[in-house]
């Protein structure tokens, strides 16, 4: 798409619908937003054409497989010039979920999901800590995770707001 696509506040209502439940029927938010269902499915394949929509998942609750510990992992870099071969190592790590190029005392920080401290302390001295270009790690273990969502897209606001600065205003 060529011009930016500006969400209103019915694409919002729709996308509410679908960060809730991406496998809600087309028909369904289109008796909540007052409009046919085709008119449904053309606002949604826009957004996907506009990259606000860019996929649909399941979510598998790591737990239920037997991974019970999830920590995340500060990592220093030999140089940073060595980010992309460093990512492309944790790429092939299953249990590395995240991976975040950050600013502050690390270059990056990823989350990782293991069975146990035994299994924790195997990925990290035996596999990360190995990888080329890695000079040191810290690790946090998330005790619990109190807050898991998407973007809440109802807060969005659809209109311009000015900024008053000094007495001026600025669009």
């Amino acid at each position: 798409m060529t011009a930016k696509y500006q969400v209103d506040a019915i694409d919002q209502k729709i996308l509410y619908f679908l960060v809730k439940n991406a496998r809600i029927p087309f028909l369904e938010i289109a008796r909540e937003c007052g409009i046919s269902g085709a008119a449904i499915h053309q606002r949604v394949k826009k957004m996907e054409e506009a990259g606000i929509i860019v996929g649909s998942q399941l979510i598998v609750k790591p737990k239920s497989l037997g991974y019970d510990l999830c920590a995340f992992v500060g990592i220093s870099l030999v140089q940073l010039s060595m980010y992309n071969s460093v990512v492309e190592q944790l790429t092939k790590i299953s249990e590395v979920v995240e991976c975040h190029f950050v600013t502050g005392g690390f270059a990056m920080l990823i989350k990782i999901y293991c069975r146990d401290n035994v299994h924790l302390m195997e990925v990290l001295v035996n596999t990360i800590q190995n990888i080329p270009g890695i000079s040191k790690t810290e690790t946090w273990v998330s005790l619990n995770q109190a807050i898991n969502r998407q973007i809440y897209v109802m807060d969005k606001k659809v209109s311009k707001t000015k900024k008053i600065r000094k007495g001026i205003n600025i669009s």
